[in-house]
């Protein structure tokens, strides 16, 4: 087996959104430094069951719904 083609596995800390951190391994980073997390599952739609907001960039969504507005969607 090759020396040293493996990353570095070390200790990290994960800060969620509300603030609160926990301590994990994994190979981002460096020793101890801190992952500052801008979605995570207590704030994301898909977890928490909340609505997700629908981004219309350039008017596509209402182009899409005036083309298929005779179909009843």
């Amino acid at each position: 087996m090759k020396a040293d083609i493996h990353p570095d596995y070390h200790l990290i800390t994960i800060k969620m959104t509300d603030g609160s951190e926990y301590v994990t391994k994994s190979t981002w980073g460096k020793e101890g430094d801190v992952m500052s997390l801008d979605i995570d599952p207590l704030a994301h739609p898909a977890w928490t069951g909340g609505n997700a907001k629908l981004m219309d960039t350039g008017g596509r969504v209402s182009k899409f719904k005036n083309k298929y507005a005779g179909l009843g969607f």
